[in-house]
């Protein structure tokens, strides 16, 4: 049956001064309050009057998908400012906040991130005594126009900024970042922000075994020596270089052990030594349609110092690429894909300020939901977060009203349930 309602007859009025944008964010907020997001700005960072509120108005606008300074006026529509438990600031302000960062300023805000992660993992999100394996890497934040201080072109010969980030592998929660210009190397303070996240992990209360992987961008004799120091596994991908081309070629045939692969081709694993580390090589070949007259066999190796069958290792290893998951989120759904100033340092809180708001949605999930493996946001944010709502006051409380038959209802309830028992 059609309906006898059409368009023409609709009127559309932005006058409801109690609806909630996105409603979910009273989840956010709650978990905020409790982690003290406001109160840690506020006697950490020296940046002007209120950085506590600035700081988390930026957080928040992350949190619901927000890429630039200006998505934080959603925060002011209608009730939605009432879910927050801080006043929320004009872009007007927060630009002005981010602009006046100072290098130093931004170490504090890193030092935010690390009481928040503490604080999260003591509330139950952390590894505590289980193994923990972290990822390294670095991406690329793509920029346009030469007035953005600090960008520069990098290997990839894209104009950006080129920060690093460590990642939690079962999680995806960042763990560190440091923003760097997009001219520097790959290695550019590698060993040192290898030695400042595993720091800031014991810290945060990992107590467990602690393994590190990484690609051949970050393989040096200083990471390396950086995690033995800290009593750190490590898998670090390394360049086929003449010196481990050689290594490779004097493996016997008979060592190479089969596993699967491709529908159409060929793997094999075998191991040798690399200057007193276990070097674990796989060869791969392509099954052609017209056979070759000589193999062309490809090979990835990687040097490790962790006990066990050199396959499964491989294995392990290949997993490392989950961190690009974690970039694609901090990217997509945080707002890392746009670096919103021309100041560098700016940029470099906006980036420290993504990691928080990335954590935060994975750590409503993990506290709330009960969700403790690999998440994408994107969903987590659709189903909980983005829901519209109203606000009224009754009886001297206020009421957040949410859609009826909402799918995950009983789920986004419990959450909120959960969120509000959690015990700082």
């Amino acid at each position: 049956m059609q309906s006898s309602h059409t368009f023409s007859d609709l009127s559309v009025m932005f006058d409801d001064d109690h609806a909630v944008a996105n409603a979910g964010l009273a989840l956010a907020g709650l978990l905020s309050e409790k982690l003290g997001l406001e109160q840690l700005c506020d006697e950490r960072i020296s940046v002007g009057p209120f950085p506590g509120r600035r700081a988390a108005t930026l957080v928040h606008s992350l949190v619901v998908g927000g890429t630039c300074i200006d998505d934080a006026d959603v925060l002011r529509s209608g009730s939605t400012a009432a879910v927050l438990s801080h006043r929320v600031m004009a872009p007007s302000t927060l630009g002005t906040f981010l602009r006046e960062f100072t290098f130093g300023n931004v170490r504090q805000l890193d030092s935010v991130t690390e009481q928040l992660l503490t604080r999260a993992w003591a509330l139950g999100a952390g590894p505590g005594e289980t193994p923990m394996t972290i990822d390294i890497d670095s991406t690329i934040c793509e920029v346009h126009g030469a007035h953005k201080h600090g960008a520069g072109y990098g290997y990839t010969h894209v104009l950006g900024y080129h920060p690093v980030l460590a990642t939690r592998a079962d999680t995806g929660e960042v763990l560190h970042l440091r923003f760097r210009k997009g001219s520097a190397n790959t290695q550019r303070g590698a060993q040192r922000f290898v030695r400042e996240t595993v720091g800031r992990v014991r810290r945060a209360g990992a107590s467990g075994t602690l393994t590190l992987r990484a690609d051949s961008g970050f393989f040096s004799k200083y990471v390396v020596m950086a995690c033995r120091d800290h009593d750190v596994r490590y898998s670090i991908t390394v360049r086929q270089t003449p010196v481990i081309t050689r290594a490779i070629e004097q493996i016997d045939e008979e060592d190479w052990t089969s596993i699967d692969y491709t529908a159409n081709g060929e793997a094999w694993v075998a191991e040798t030594d690399y200057q007193g580390q276990r070097l674990i090589v796989r060869r791969t070949k392509l099954n052609e349609p017209r056979p070759a007259l000589f193999p062309d066999y490809r090979y990835h190796a990687f040097v490790t110092d962790r006990v066990g069958d050199a396959v499964l290792l491989d294995v392990d290893h290949r997993r490392h690429a989950v961190v690009e998951l974690a970039i694609r989120d901090l990217k997509e759904g945080s707002g890392l894909e746009h670096c919103p100033s021309g100041d560098f340092n700016a940029n470099a809180a906006w980036a420290v300020l993504a990691s928080i708001a990335h954590n935060l949605v994975r750590w409503v999930a993990a506290l709330g939901l009960g969700v403790t493996g690999p998440l994408v946001a994107k969903t987590i944010r659709r189903k909980f977060i983005t829901v519209p709502g109203r606000l009224t006051n009754h009886a001297r409380r206020r009421h957040l009203h949410l859609p009826t038959h909402w799918p995950w209802a009983a789920q986004w309830s419990a959450c909120f349930a959960r969120l509000v028992k959690l015990q700082t």
